[in-house]
């Protein structure tokens, strides 16, 4: 049957709505391919089943060349609709007008996410991604060298100083070092203890408090109780489980995964082997915490920016955050509902468990702690990390060296 071309025209305009292009919503990820294809893949089959107007489309972008691509995404008008920020970088395209402040699309479901996650994502006061993972440190231990030691492993420390004061005897009873902070962090490390950096524009962290704490490392770098491996490094996390492991560290104040990694690789310092809570510092905040976030750009088209809305909300729920940190074993959700998941709960009798259940414990009280927006960052960072270097060592007196870098970073900052 030949269809008259009047009815023909009637058809096709039905048929128009139903062949509509789709909201095309692409989003970043920092690094997270090829290990995470399987989550991305079942996440996005489920959104765009339960949205069919929509088609996501992801992009991993390595982590060295993300911020030349981004900029250069935004300078041909052609932002991604989400992007998985971390907190320095959120911090920086938040000051350059780039993101959409999201607190009015959360209403009374912002009371979903943890006070500190939301807080580490805000701007000037106004809230610029949806808090998705995070990280916390935990305390593991060496029982058989506390017990060499005369200390007892299930004691809790609850601050730097008994920290050191163990470290310091483990090391004299047995000759092994007793910890490995991360002093390449050392600015983390200050913010952390509510020491500031900076104070109208200027360094302050040449107080007398800062430059006790410096001489707390050093003393303790001089007794031994330091391991000297990476100590000052920007990253000590192998460095420490490696020693860790092979007996040659009584404690690591590291990421709950690496209890996984000792049980796999040192059966023997397993079994002999005792988690805690990572101390708390005068501020109450657990230390390790490294927020990501999911961001929205600004000046997206109306049903774009809709559609990203939504599928962020998506990837922050609860259900979605807490598959995230299964299949990555590492991370802790910023959801108060899924951390009273069973999986963030259960010890079971497993150390792994127990780590898992510790940070989950500590989770509220972590915060992010990192310098931002501050103008040649990587070589202000250096300058008072190889001051540091100096103090801790012994090679400066600490006052001086921390006068020097205040000095160093008052000029840069002029």
């Amino acid at each position: 049957m030949r269809l008259s071309p009047l009815l023909l025209a009637g058809l096709l305009a039905l048929a128009g709505p139903a062949r509509a292009d789709k909201i095309v919503v692409e989003y970043w990820t920092d690094s997270l391919k090829p290990q995470f294809d399987a989550y991305f893949a079942a996440a996005k089959k489920q959104y765009e089943t339960r949205n069919p107007n929509v088609e996501l489309h992801w992009v991993d972008v390595f982590n060295e060349g993300f911020e030349t691509k981004l900029n250069a995404a935004i300078a041909a008008g052609k932002p991604p609709a989400l992007i998985n920020h971390d907190v320095p970088r959120l911090y920086k395209y938040a000051q350059k007008g780039a993101l959409l402040p999201l607190d009015s699309t959360l209403a009374a479901d912002k009371a979903a996410y943890l006070p500190n996650a939301l807080a580490d994502l805000s701007v000037a006061g106004k809230l610029y991604a949806y808090p998705w993972y995070n990280n916390v440190n935990v305390l593991v231990l060496n029982g058989e060298l506390f017990r060499k030691a005369g200390l007892d492993p299930a004691r809790k420390l609850d601050s730097l100083e008994q920290q050191l004061a163990a470290a310091k005897a483990i090391r004299v009873k047995t000759g092994v070092p007793g910890l490995l902070p991360q002093l390449g962090q050392i600015d983390g490390i200050m913010l952390g203890r509510g020491l500031p950096l900076l104070q109208n524009g200027k360094a302050v962290f040449n107080s007398p408090a800062h430059v006790a704490l410096l001489r707390q490392y050093a003393d303790a770098y001089k007794a031994g109780a330091l391991a000297k491996e990476n100590l000052f490094a920007d990253d000590n996390y192998q460095a420490s489980v490696k020693l860790y492991n092979s007996g040659r560290l009584a404690m690591m104040e590291t990421a709950p995964t690496a209890v996984r990694r000792t049980q796999t690789d040192a059966r023997a310092i397993f079994a002999v082997s005792q988690v805690q809570p990572a101390p708390l510092g005068p501020t109450g905040v657990t230390q390790g915490g490294y927020q990501f976030g999911w961001a929205i750009s600004k000046g997206l088209p109306a049903s774009t920016q809709a559609e990203a809305i939504k599928f962020a909300r998506f990837l922050t729920s609860d259900a979605q955050q807490l598959a995230f940190s299964k299949v990555t074993g590492a991370t802790f959700p910023s959801t108060r509902a899924a951390l009273r998941d069973p999986y963030f709960t259960q010890t079971g009798g497993s150390l792994v468990d127990i780590a898992r259940a510790q940070g989950a414990k500590a989770a509220p009280d972590i915060r992010t702690f990192s310098l931002s927006g501050v103008p040649r960052l990587a070589d202000l960072k250096k300058k008072l990390v190889d001051s540091v270097e100096a103090a801790v060592t012994g090679r400066k007196d600490a006052q001086l060296a921390l006068d020097e870098a205040a000095a160093f970073w008052n000029r840069q900052l002029k």
